[in-house]
């Protein structure tokens, strides 16, 4: 092999890595707070009630330690948990906080498992109130139901393709291995007219701006912010069973956001 071949190659292997420096952490929660705490509340808010939240759940969602709090060793926990009265869980949101245009939004996460166990790490258009859903735009970074314990879905929802009619793709893992079994990555990478999800860094969705449905629209170009929950049963996962134990525990290890200088808006 000649030299200026052999530079070549040592150059094209060292590209990926050269092009993660281009990328500058700009805001994270990495839940390092004392065993039982709250989470931040200058990062954090809570989404309060039972009210279905569109999708049948079963939930009431609280502001208690009992479903949410720090367990002193850097993670979040989302705790659902089955009461006399029914469940409870946690909905936590950036909303009014913090929220961003373009970049790389991930969050490393241990998902709870177990039929009617609806996790998800998502973002949601920050103008929500003003313009509604779908309009305002949905990124769901990381979603799983529990009777997919190797499997996880990347999706958009937009004004005529949300819901059922989201656009999305699922990763799995090997068979036998179930995502609750260890910490895994979940990004995205957001930049204009285009949204490409990654988990553990391999990159299984591009969504462009030109392959949504014709006469649709591209809800992506205005900040966004973050929510992390555990719902409970929904049209989707469906209800718990005899098969489901509780409680059911989120891990959050760290939520990130990194930008690119030319890429980076307010």
């Amino acid at each position: 092999m000649n030299f200026a071949r052999t530079l070549a190659i040592l150059a094209a292997l060292a590209a990926p890595a050269a092009a993660q420096t281009d990328w500058k952490l700009v805001w994270s929660d990495e839940f390092n707070g004392p065993a039982h705490s709250a989470p931040d509340p200058a990062k954090w808010i809570y989404d309060l009630g039972a009210s279905g939240w569109g999708n049948r759940e079963l939930e009431t969602y609280t502001n208690s330690r009992d479903n949410s709090y720090m367990d002193g060793i850097g993670n979040l926990v989302i705790e659902a948990i089955k009461t006399t009265a029914g469940y409870t869980s946690a909905r936590l949101k950036t909303q009014g906080l913090y929220a961003f245009t373009y970049g790389k939004a991930e969050a490393r996460i241990k998902i709870p498992y177990g039929q009617g166990i609806w996790p998800a790490f998502w973002m949601l258009g920050d103008n929500s109130k003003a313009r509604g859903w779908p309009a305002v735009g949905e990124i769901d970074v990381m979603e799983n139901i529990g009777k997919e314990p190797s499997t996880v879905h990347g999706t958009v929802h937009g004004p005529g393709y949300s819901g059922g009619n989201g656009i999305g793709k699922p990763y799995a893992l090997p068979p036998g291995t179930r995502f609750a079994d260890d910490f895994h990555v979940y990004s995205v990478e957001w930049n204009p007219g285009s949204i490409e999800f990654f988990v553990d860094g391999h990159s299984y969705h591009k969504l462009l701006s030109t392959g949504i449905p014709p006469g649709t629209v591209w809800a992506y170009d205005h900040p966004f912010s973050f929510i992390l929950n555990v719902a409970v049963g929904g049209g989707w996962p469906g209800n718990p069973d005899d098969t489901s134990t509780f409680p059911q525990r989120m891990l959050v290890d760290y939520v990130r956001v990194y930008q690119r200088d030319a890429a980076a808006k307010p």
